[in-house]
């Protein structure tokens, strides 16, 4: 059986490379960690010097390619070197959009990087970035009720990473921390009331005991802090657990979630009550944001 450092799996794109980056690390991770690829990325491919570029990079650590190019001539290069090598050879979006050109009855357009055109959709998105920075952690609570979604939750429960990926969904998140001994901030209870989307995120006393304590290390602080003491999370978990209960707060335990995962299902809740921000991100998914 070969080692771990004769696997190579080799990406060329005209464009940015985001999905197939994807793609690879979704069909690798049915191999992992047995297997360990290495992957070998090249962008922004336009031209024969570009493509140069990649090739000498597969001849030297041959394996299989997989790409994203829209110039027929260029494609037709790989393959031919592809053949060469011996290696196999995939145009990985070719066969969906082919699918679509003869849903829509037309020839699609060949120009790389179409996908990242500033339309409305990525000025939506900066926006929502901006929001969700302005807005985190508590800050400028007293707008709270302009936010798509509000998340709150004990400290460490992922609110600020998942505020930033819903807002490159062009989701406007802001969140608010719940403080032990202390009462939530009225401007969250306003926004309740106003009929603004909460969330509540919560997640194990055990994991978080974990990630407090990584937390302090990497401040320097001593690690039997209160604010990693098991005792006392557990008291904040249970407090908090109350408080979304009390308030009728639909609650999502992060413990074994991604930021994905959890965005994922925040976007469900959203589309359940039918607010504007899903049906914004409805019809993203329709046509995704980022196609090669």
């Amino acid at each position: 059986m070969a080692s771990a450092g004769d696997f190579h799996l080799h990406l060329v794109s005209d464009a940015t490379g985001e999905t197939l980056h994807a793609l690879a690390r979704a069909a690798l991770a049915p191999f992992r960690p047995e297997t360990e690829v290495r992957l070998h990325l090249t962008v922004f491919v336009r031209t024969a010097r570009d493509l140069e570029v990649a090739l000498a990079e597969l001849r030297a650590q041959p394996g299989p390619v997989w790409y994203t190019v829209v110039d027929p001539a260029m494609r037709r290069l790989i393959d031919a070197a592809c053949r060469e090598l011996g290696v196999s050879h995939n145009s990985v979006l070719t066969p969906l959009i082919d699918d679509l050109a003869r849903h829509f009855g037309r020839p699609p357009r060949h120009r790389p990087g179409l996908q990242h055109q500033m339309g409305s959709d990525y000025f939506e998105r900066i926006a929502a970035l901006d929001f969700a920075i302005a807005h985190d952690d508590g800050a400028l609570a007293e707008r709270l009720r302009r936010a798509d979604v509000v998340l709150t939750g004990v400290s460490r429960t992922s609110k600020t990473p998942t505020c930033i990926y819903l807002a490159y969904r062009g989701v406007k998140a802001a969140n608010v921390p719940l403080v032990p001994n202390r009462e939530p901030p009225p401007e969250l209870m306003a926004a309740l009331a106003a009929g603004t989307p909460v969330i509540g995120l919560t997640a194990s006393p055990s994991r978080l005991a974990q990630v407090r304590s990584h937390r302090l290390d990497s401040l320097g602080h001593a690690p039997g802090a209160d604010y990693a003491d098991l005792e006392r999370i557990r008291r904040e978990v249970a407090e908090a657990r109350l408080f979304f209960q009390r308030h009728r707060i639909p609650v999502i335990d992060v413990t074994r979630r991604s930021i994905e995962e959890t965005a994922a299902e925040i976007l469900a809740e959203l589309r359940s009550r039918g607010t504007p921000a899903a049906a914004r991100d409805a019809a993203r998914r329709d046509l995704p944001d980022s196609i090669r």
